[in-house]
């Protein structure tokens, strides 16, 4: 991925539209306007399978509506869907903290379709993307009912740095240096 020098004094740099990349039979690509129904669903889908909803305090989704604006517009950061025979199956999200540090969210997978090496490729790419934007640490959370999330970022090296409980439920925060 290509970078098209520093930004301002953030020290981030702006990179070219990500290239679209395959893994295996999955084509990951930035998102497109197109992808805003699909995305959605992934992520209604995604949460309602484990029992989270609207209101509970872990489930939010307003960022999902100003996908453009708050993941692109800057070159900051990302938003990749990963698409499989021509279907969005995938997605996930890289923002800016601070100049040294991404925030790694809205990593999705159908759940019918985990377990295939989707969430592995949607994390491959999103953690290049954000080395290639200068980000040397990012973090993320998820939370003790996504099981296959968590056995996912153990495996790409990322350390469980606390937790918190919202509404009874246990958010698990973690941290990767790049």
């Amino acid at each position: 991925m290509s970078a098209a020098g520093p930004v301002g004094n953030a020290g981030v740099r702006r990179a070219e539209v990500m290239p679209v990349r395959w893994f295996g039979d999955l084509l990951v690509r930035r998102y497109l306007p197109e992808d805003h129904a699909e995305v959605l669903f992934l992520h209604r889908e995604g949460l309602a399978r484990i029992g989270l909803r609207p209101g509970d305090g872990v489930y939010y989704e307003h960022d999902l509506h100003r996908l453009e604006e708050l993941y692109l517009q800057d070159g900051t950061g990302e938003f990749l869907v990963g698409v499989r025979e021509g279907e969005p199956v995938a997605m996930g999200g890289l923002r800016r903290v601070d100049s040294w540090t991404g925030e790694l969210v809205r990593l999705r997978v159908r759940p019918e379709l985990q377990r295939h090496g989707y969430g592995a490729a949607m994390l491959t790419a999103l953690e290049e993307r954000a080395s290639g934007l200068g980000y040397g640490r990012l973090v993320g959370d998820t939370t003790e009912f996504q099981g296959a999330a968590l056995q996912l970022y153990q495996k790409f090296g990322w350390k469980e740095t606390s937790r918190r409980t919202i509404n009874g439920i246990v958010n698990i925060y973690g941290e990767k240096f790049l």
